[in-house]
């Protein structure tokens, strides 16, 4: 079996979190390369860390559509885990040294045309199918993420083809590909803004709105951080009849206290990317966010909460 050699670059004082935040991925086989340590072995007086040394940890997962799905959702998560360890290095992830178009041209060939729920079929961008009565939804992730095959996407695909039924004003924060907001246009909603951390995010989803043939003009897009960006947030403004966030559980508590403030009378918040075991400290922070949790959706090991 061949096997994926995933490297993320960070320093002594990253070690301890950034392991930490790989097992609640469910990934805990590590091995570690940490100067501080290197150092120590051969100057035992060697003088106490500065935190600051160089150190890298690697990990293995298999070259098959499990893998990469794993991969991607790790990848999904360290956007969110490097924003709030600023002081743990570059927190670069790199695959084989950095090859990543091969990474992409291999993770390519296990996305296959897929149908989500009763309504959608994601389609990769370099392959065709027949649609079979569904509304096909066209993607290439790029650099970016948010292909559709992983558990948390397909739980917020099958929710929006319920919710979304015409005319309606949707956000989608941390959009990646921007799947989901591409999906509810495609199903109707009338229009959506979509942000992400990640600097490729606007040329991803414009070339993917294009490629639905969807009108830029319906989906505003933006890099930027929403929770320091105060400019960001006022060009986002409100009234929102659905907001989605496929991201992180400590993204999603963050978001939570002003989530009310950005929807519409009877509007709805989807928030997906949540763990098992982190599913509770969500749902209270919700509820302690004022929004009142109306269904849960759950598969595997990831839950979902749709809100009002």
């Amino acid at each position: 079996m061949d096997y994926l050699a995933v490297r993320i670059d960070t320093n002594h004082r990253g070690l301890e979190p950034l392991t930490a935040f790989l097992a609640s991925q469910d990934i805990e086989s590590l091995m570690i390369e940490d100067d501080y340590e290197a150092r120590t072995l051969e100057t035992p007086d060697a003088p106490p860390p500065t935190g600051d040394e160089s150190a890298r940890v690697t990990f293995y997962l298999t070259a098959d559509d499990t893998g990469f799905a794993q991969l991607g959702a790790a990848r999904i998560a360290l956007s969110g885990f490097r924003r709030e360890h600023a002081d743990c290095g570059t927190l670069l992830m790199t695959l084989d040294e950095t090859k990543d178009d091969d990474w992409m041209d291999a993770w390519k060939a296990f996305w296959q045309p897929t149908p989500i729920g009763e309504r959608l079929l994601v389609v990769p961008a370099w392959e065709d199918a027949e649609a079979q009565g569904r509304v096909k939804l066209f993607l290439d992730p790029g650099r970016t993420f948010g292909s559709g095959t992983h558990v948390t996407t397909k739980l917020c695909l099958a929710a929006i083809e319920r919710l979304v039924q015409g005319g309606e004003k949707v956000a989608d924060l941390g959009c990646g590909s921007g799947i989901l907001a591409i999906a509810a246009l495609k199903l109707g909603a009338e229009s959506a803004f979509a942000c992400d951390l990640e600097p490729d995010c606007p040329a991803v989803v414009a070339e993917n709105l294009a490629r639905n043939a969807v009108p830029a003009e319906r989906c505003t897009v933006r890099c930027g951080d929403l929770l320091t960006d105060e400019a960001l947030a006022a060009e986002m403004g409100g009234g929102y009849d659905l907001i989605l966030a496929n991201i992180v559980s400590d993204v999603i508590l963050a978001l939570a206290p002003r989530v009310r403030g950005l929807l519409a009378p009877g509007g709805r918040f989807l928030c997906s990317g949540i763990i098992d075991t982190r599913a509770e400290e969500v749902a209270k922070g919700l509820t302690a966010a004022g929004l009142t949790i109306e269904e849960s959706f759950r598969e595997d090991n990831w839950r979902a909460f749709l809100c009002r």
